[in-house]
């Protein structure tokens, strides 16, 4: 750990309310934003894309499972990949019990891979995860909501990642989420995605690792700064 400044109880405090003006107007700020994305136009959703799950096929509209909101979590899990993403896994160990919290807002969640879901469930089963995993495997859902570019996906769309933020992605496989909704007459729309780093704010070990004067400073300053990871059972 490296050297900290060393101060009364006093200066601290007075260090600490100075920093408390800014966490509020960073929570302002947050506020903000949620209104301007659930403020976004919607866009319909006319494909007919058909998940493998668990309990059969089901379309993107039987992932709703009644509700009328659904997110998904498109975890990177490559049709011809032998092991799943590591970090993917880190941001699954944090969803236990989430879904039942969700349900009771009506959003229904999923997760998302390509691989197929005879190669998916066991991983689930090691994992003791509660969460819905599903199998896009033989759709174009990964590459319509740019998180697939491997082997099939078309020459006429454009092979850049987070909004064109990344040109030529590194591997045929990245994360992101994307949120539908459905309105009365069962149409769906889809309403807000987003990739890389926006998706720290929905993994709560990152959220407490920023709270601890080292923070995530296990991670290299060069590159990949999840190379320190491990599936959950094998640190």
């Amino acid at each position: 750990m490296k050297p900290h400044k060393i101060a009364s109880r006093e200066d601290w405090m007075v260090a600490r309310k100075a920093l408390l003006l800014r966490e509020k107007e960073h929570t302002r700020l947050k506020d903000e934003i949620t209104e301007a994305r659930q403020a976004l136009p919607w866009v319909r959703v006319d494909k007919d894309y058909r998940f493998e799950t668990a309990s059969g096929q089901k379309s993107l509209s039987g992932l709703f499972g009644g509700r009328s909101q659904l997110i998904t979590y498109h975890f990177m899990f490559g049709p011809d990949w032998r092991n799943p993403c590591k970090s993917c896994s880190f941001w699954a160990d944090t969803y236990a019990g989430l879904t039942p919290h969700l349900g009771a807002q009506d959003i229904a969640f999923a997760v998302v891979s390509s691989a197929p879901l005879e190669r998916v469930l066991p991983f689930k089963e090691r994992m003791g995860w509660d969460f819905e995993w599903v199998s896009s495997h033989n759709t174009t859902f990964n590459f319509d909501y740019d998180v697939g570019f491997g082997p099939g996906r078309p020459e006429d769309m454009h092979n850049t990642y987070n909004f064109g933020t990344m040109q030529d992605p590194p591997l045929d496989e990245m994360h992101g989420t994307s949120v539908f909704a459905k309105d009365a007459d069962g149409v769906v729309y889809h309403t807000y995605s987003m990739y890389g780093r926006g998706l720290d704010a929905t993994n709560a070990a990152y959220a407490y690792m920023d709270l601890t004067p080292n923070g995530r400073r296990s991670e290299p300053a060069k590159g990949n700064p999840m190379a320190w990871l491990e599936y959950r059972d094998s640190y």
